[in-house]
């Protein structure tokens, strides 16, 4: 029986000795089971191919390759120390097929909690397991290790492109960088594109209008406008239900048929609108300015303001025939000169209203709150059976 000492390629260390028997793949499966590889050839210690196991004598020193050309193991050893695997200050590491040579001071002075700090700081603690080459094997993505090695090499954050930084996050995680976590956490919050709701401006509002019908319904509920100019547009039958209008221009603008219900259009500009036949029920109009506004639509369609709080509005000199003002507040609003006839503002927080100048003939304010309301130069006279007995 003859028995040889196989070595990896290239490697003149933890060698194993076996009986050769049989025929050469044997030998190759006997290699591949004891140094834990796919062997496919072996080669004599001057480099020489053996296709034939009767060339094999005892006590031969074979090395065991995977296909790769013969490595000479002399000329190995006197490769950078880190490549053969020594405990020197040079160290090569294989992350996932992949080599990266770097000193141990590296890997250990800039973060020495990290689990890297540990794995290298003494030498053969962790019992690291090298391959063919000496390099020591690390099981994590190659493209994200790089940005943290280059961290550890000069201390800053240097990631290229097509690079996924919250790749690179979670590996510093799994390897305890804690500087970096938090230069990473920064900048993938800086790399996040706007928020949904970021204000939409005229000039992307537009090019919804010019690419829809102008008698469908857009549908804007819930989007945010505040402090656009919107001023002198047709915004005829949208849907803003539930949108953010407030400190928006809407001067001018033909709102006819718009749904705005439980909108927010607190401070904004609506003088001149056209609002014939639009949907406010419930919504939020503090504060915005209403003046000369148009709410009548000679079709016959109302109006309807239900329930919105128009605390502090002025609607000066708008025409009002017929709209609907239900239990709305209209506390300290200014409707001087209003055409508010046939209106109905039943249940109404009215009080500290301007009305003066105002046309309320047939108009319902039962159950309104009319307490400092002003009354004065009324077109028409107001009846107690108007208002509250």
């Amino acid at each position: 029986m003859r028995r040889v000492t196989l070595f990896l390629n290239g490697s003149p260390r933890n060698g194993k000795v076996v009986a050769v028997y049989g025929t050469l793949s044997d030998l190759l499966s006997v290699a591949s089971s004891k140094l834990g590889i796919k062997a496919t050839s072996v080669y004599n210690g001057k480099g020489g191919l053996i296709d034939d196991i009767a060339l094999i004598r005892d006590d031969d020193v074979l090395f065991v390759c995977e296909g790769e050309p013969f490595i000479d193991p002399q000329t190995d050893s006197k490769l950078p120390e880190g490549l053969s695997g020594s405990h020197t200050d040079w160290l090569t590491l294989n992350v996932g097929g992949r080599y990266f040579t770097t000193t141990r001071s590296t890997l250990v002075n800039k973060e020495p909690d990290s689990m890297l700090a540990h794995m290298f700081k003494d030498k053969g603690v962790w019992g690291n397991k090298q391959d063919h080459r000496g390099a020591f094997l690390i099981d994590r993505s190659p493209e994200y290790f790089e940005p943290i090695l280059n961290y550890l090499r000069h201390g800053q954050l240097i990631v290229n492109d097509g690079i996924n930084l919250l790749g690179v996050l979670e590996e510093a995680r799994f390897f305890g960088i804690d500087s970096l976590i938090e230069h990473l956490e920064v900048a993938i919050k800086n790399s996040q594109p706007p928020e949904d709701h970021s204000p939409i401006s005229r000039k992307e509002f537009v090019r919804f209008l010019l690419a829809t019908p102008t008698k469908s319904e857009l549908r804007c509920q819930g989007l945010n406008f505040s402090g656009a100019d919107l001023s002198r547009l047709d915004l005829r039958y949208i849907n803003f239900k539930m949108a953010n209008l407030s400190r928006c221009n809407l001067a001018h603008a033909n709102l006819c048929c718009a749904n705005l219900e439980r909108a927010d259009l607190s401070g904004s500009v609506l003088d001149c609108a056209n609002l014939q036949g639009v949907k406010m029920l419930c919504s939020n109009a503090e504060g915005a300015s209403l003046k000369l506004c148009n709410f009548e639509d000679p079709s016959g369609i109302k109006a309807n303001l239900e329930g919105a709080n128009l605390k502090g509005v002025d609607m000066e000199g708008s025409q009002m025939t017929g709209i609907n003002l239900r239990v709305a507040t209209l506390k300290n609003a200014k409707l001087k000169n209003c055409n508010l006839r046939g209106a109905t503002l039943a249940g109404t927080d009215l009080e500290n209203c301007d009305l003066s100048g105002c046309d309320l003939q047939e108009a319902n304010l039962r159950g309104s709150n009319v307490k400092g309301a002003i009354f004065e130069e009324m077109l028409t006279p107001l009846h107690m059976s108007q208002s509250v007995r």
